[in-house]
C-alpha cells in the first residue's frame, strides 16, 4: 500500500465571532487508497489521541451525492480534480512532500460555523422562495401521460444533479449563486409541471438571494469549472430569459 506523507494548514476557526487562523498539521503515513475525507479523519483521530480539538468538518454520504461536504484545498473548492466533490477526491493526486491549503467555503452568505464548517442555510432559503410545483401529475403510473421532448428532458434532468453544496459560490470571484438558481429553475422552467409558477418563482429565488447577500454574475465562468456535477453555466441563460419574462409579462399585467 502506496503511502504519502503530508503537511496541512488548515483554518481553525471556534465560531462566527472569534478570529480564525491557519494551523499546521502534520499528516504522515496517509494511504493514496484514501479519499480526501477519510485523511481528515486520520489526522483527526491523531489529534484526539493527543488530546487535541479535532478539525470540524461537513460530510454525509461520502458518495458524491449529499452535497455537504466542501472546502477549498490550494484554493480550489473541492480540491484540483475536475467533477469531483471532496469525498470523492482521492489522496492519490497529491505527491509525498505536498503541503495543503484547507479552508471553508469564503462567501458572505456562507458563515464560518466552526473550521471548514459553513451556514449554506442560505441555499434552503432560495429554494423554499420557489416554492413548490403545484401542478398536479398524477401518481408514478402518469409520469408518462405528459409528452416531454427527449432533448428537454435530459436538459432538465441534467440541472437537477445539482447537489446545493456551494462549490459555485465559493469559486465565483462574486460570491454568486446564479449557478446553483439557474439549475433549480432550469430543471422546473423546462418541464410543462413547472410552467404555472415559472414566473413567480425566478422573481421569488433572486429576491431571496439578494436578502441572503450574493453577489451578481460577471460570467468569469469559475462556477462552471469547479461545479461536482459540471452544470453549465447555459442555464445562467435561461434564468435570465427566465426573469426578463417574468418582469415584462408582469409590467404587461
Amino acid at each position: 500500500m502506496a503511502t504519502i506523507n503530508l503537511t496541512l494548514k488548515v483554518w481553525r476557526q471556534k465560531g462566527q465571532k472569534d478570529k480564525g487562523r491557519l494551523e499546521t498539521l502534520p499528516a504522515p503515513g496517509i494511504s493514496t487508497d484514501m479519499s480526501f475525507l477519510e485523511m481528515l479523519d486520520v489526522v483527526n483521530e491523531r489529534l484526539t489521541l493527543e488530546g487535541k480539538e479535532p478539525v470540524a468538518f461537513d460530510h454525509d454520504c461520502r458518495e458524491g451525492i449529499c452535497g455537504m461536504c466542501g472546502a477549498m484545498v490550494n484554493g480550489l473548492a473541492h480540491g484540483p480534480e475536475r467533477g469531483t466533490t471532496l469525498c470523492q477526491l482521492h489522496m492519490r493526486h497529491f505527491r509525498d512532500g505536498d503541503t495543503l491549503m484547507i479552508e471553508p467555503w469564503r462567501a458572505r452568505a456562507f458563515k464560518v460555523v466552526k473550521d471548514l464548517v459553513v451556514d449554506r442555510s442560505a441555499f434552503d432559503k432560495i429554494i423554499a422562495a420557489g416554492g413548490y410545483v403545484s401542478a398536479s401529475t398524477g401518481g408514478a403510473q402518469d409520469a408518462n401521460a405528459i409528452p416531454v421532448p427527449m432533448e428537454t428532458a435530459e436538459e432538465a434532468m441534467d440541472a437537477a444533479q445539482c447537489i446545493g453544496c456551494g462549490a459555485c459560490v465559493a469559486s465565483c470571484p462574486n460570491a454568486s449563486a446564479m449557478l446553483f438558481m439557474s439549475a433549480k429553475v432550469s430543471h422546473l422552467a423546462l418541464m410543462p409541471q413547472g410552467r404555472p409558477e415559472a414566473a413567480r418563482r425566478v422573481l421569488a429565488m433572486l429576491r431571496a438571494a439578494d436578502a441572503c447577500g450574493f453577489g451578481n454574475c460577471s460570467n468569469e465562468r469559475e462556477c462552471e469549472a469547479k461545479c461536482p456535477k459540471e452544470i453549465k453555466i447555459t442555464h445562467i441563460a435561461r434564468m435570465n430569459r427566465e426573469y426578463m419574462k417574468a418582469v415584462f409579462g408582469s409590467a404587461r399585467e
